[in-house]
């Protein structure tokens, strides 16, 4: 099936080289000849953005100040999900609107990345749970059924033995029975960064590590932005038609730099999650559970060989760069896992910590109400901060495609209103032609010597893009060979994260691109040198460098240790923050 290996397109690939052109196209955008559509940020509603903007065949740049899902975008719960709180607080709309979004994910735009998922939602009260939970996931279910073939299968009632069939993990004690319902999970950092290679398939300008430290001015209207490209210092001027800030918690810190004197009001709240290992709670494969806390949802999801386990919700009036979890964060969630788990988790069970912080717009936004430069709803905001210069916030990670074409919608309405999105059609990179590698996945595992698991994890990670990362071990068969402590992840995986993947600092492949902050004990600190080593010719690191992007990623995680013992915020971040994440200077 593989047949002979055709490379994806050239435009796709971000590699070092295709970094400094893409830069080069950034600076050339002036202001006589200057970009249709400027986005800052690049987490989900960004590289969202860009996307949808490039399928229009607008000239489109994207500048983050850091890697790609740095911030939001790769610490979420990790699922595309309707959100079935929501329907306590009647948000009919917005759990409509994520139900379509996450089956058109499923079926279409990105089967590689989203994949379905079921989860048991248990009852402490037979009655009383069952006629009030039930009737919800009932109106869930009903919701997905109105005019579209379904992606999930419908919800069942699990009555006391055949709960425990299901999950045998639970305490069967104090939970009486349970529903069964289906939604769906995504790998947060890597389909964020997949939307990233879309724009740039369609001739997006991709610039990671490049801050935005002005907003260019033509009288009152922005008309464009100064960067500092934080590899080399290197600044320039961006010139673009309209702007788009998609800065999630750092959007009023990006109003301020801008000069508005409107703009939106956003908080930020942090959660938390742990992970475990797969056999510390014994359950049928791709089930977990879904229950709430007096404070926020707790969720226990499968996730690969891992157990994810949150989260918390709780106000974060720290700096938003440096989200940390404290002991008592952990404890919390260790917790609420044990009330409904029938053998305890302890803190030895931990294996790995990550803490992020969801972006809560304010209901009014500094007395702005005109509507002809707003656009409220209670999934997401756009406002014309200043003229030229738009911004968006709110909305939830399955939403981010509806958040992307309405705030494009919005700022070009005025030069390209005949432009409609086509991202309802246009897949994600990687989909297409997916169907015919998992069609082949004997094939796969048999030329390679991969097992059932290995084979699926990588078709999930890559999609078709699997071919490339195949032909790299085909030139190489030593890169076939699992990294050696950390044998989930292959050494061409590390090796095509530099290639092709954006990556430009040691922690972008271990925390990003893999996942190894959270998914081994030792958080990737074991694993630095060898990939270090691999991916050194690539990005053109000498011995020196290459020993300081160890040396900084392994003081980075001690550092984020130290945080997890602490007990409060404020300590936390302190610890934290006692070392940078990329080598100083970079």
């Amino acid at each position: 099936m593989l047949g002979v290996h055709v490379p994806t397109s050239a435009r796709s690939i971000l590699s070092p080289d295709a970094r400094r052109e893409h830069l080069d196209r950034l600076a050339a955008a002036t202001a006589e000849q200057p970009l249709d559509v400027l986005v800052v940020g690049g987490g989900v509603t960004g590289a969202g953005a860009a996307f949808d903007a490039a399928t229009r065949g607008l000239s489109v740049g994207l500048v983050e100040a850091g890697d790609l899902a740095h911030g939001t975008s790769s610490r979420s719960s990790k699922l595309m999900h309707g959100g079935l709180r929501y329907l306590q607080m009647l948000d009919f709309k917005l759990v409509a609107e994520a139900l379509r979004e996450r089956d058109l994910l499923i079926t279409h735009t990105a089967p590689h990345l989203v994949k379905p998922i079921e989860f048991v939602f248990p009852f402490f009260k037979k009655v009383v749970d069952r006629a009030f939970i039930g009737s919800g996931v009932a109106l869930y279910d009903a919701m997905q059924s109105v005019g579209r073939k379904r992606a999930v299968p419908f919800h069942r009632h699990l009555m006391h033995d055949k709960m425990l069939d299901v999950f045998p993990a639970l305490d069967g004690d104090k939970i009486v029975g349970a529903l069964e319902y289906w939604d769906a999970q995504v790998d947060d950092a890597r389909f964020t960064m997949m939307l990233a290679r879309s724009a740039a398939q369609h001739d997006a300008a991709i610039a990671t590590y490049t801050e935005v430290i002005d907003y260019l001015h033509e009288g009152d209207r922005v008309i464009g932005v100064r960067v500092r490209e934080r590899e080399s210092g290197r600044e320039l001027d961006v010139h673009a038609r309209t702007t788009i800030l998609a800065g999630g918690v750092w959007t009023q810190e990006q109003q301020e730099l801008a000069g508005a004197e409107t703009g939106l009001e956003v908080l930020a709240s942090k959660g938390i999650h742990i992970t475990v290992a797969k056999d510390r709670i014994p359950a049928v494969p791709d089930t977990g559970i879904i229950t709430q806390t007096e404070k926020s949802v707790l969720f226990i999801i499968p996730w690969d060989e891992y157990w994810i386990i949150g989260t918390t919700d709780t106000p974060w009036t720290g700096d938003v760069a440096h989200p940390a979890a404290t002991s008592d964060d952990i404890d919390y969630v260790i917790e609420h896992a044990n009330a409904v788990l029938s053998s305890d988790l302890s803190r030895e069970d931990v294996i790995g910590v990550y803490a992020g912080l969801r972006p809560l717009l304010q209901p009014v936004s500094k007395g702005e109400k005109k509507s002809s430069s707003t656009k409220v709803s209670r999934e997401h905001t756009v406002m014309a901060v200043e003229p030229g210069l738009s911004a968006i916030a709110g909305g939830k990670y399955t939403t981010y495609r509806v958040m992307a074409e309405d705030v494009v919608d919005f700022a070009i309405r005025d030069e390209f209103s005949g432009r409609p999105s086509l991202t309802t059609t246009i897949p994600v990179i990687g989909a297409q032609g997916y169907s015919d590698l998992l069609a082949d996945r004997t094939g796969i595992a048999r030329r390679y010597g991969f097992d059932e698991v290995r084979t699926d994890r990588l078709l999930r990670r890559y999609g078709s893009l699997l071919s490339d990362v195949l032909a790299l071990i085909d030139a190489d068969e030593s890169l076939g060979r699992p990294l050696a402590a950390a044998p989930r992840y292959l050494r061409a995986e590390a090796l095509y994260a530099a290639q092709a993947e954006g990556a430009v600092h040691l922690s972008d492949i271990l925390t990003r691109r893999m996942r190894l902050d959270y998914e081994v004990r030792d958080r990737g600190a074991e694993t630095a040198a060898e990939v270090a080593e691999l991916v050194a010719p690539v990005l053109g690191w000498d011995d020196a460098r290459t020993a300081r992007e160890v040396e900084t990623y392994r003081a980075f995680i001690t550092a984020r240790l130290a945080g997890e013992a602490t007990h409060d915020d404020a300590a936390a971040q302190a610890a934290a923050t006692q070392a940078p994440e990329v080598p100083a200077g970079h």
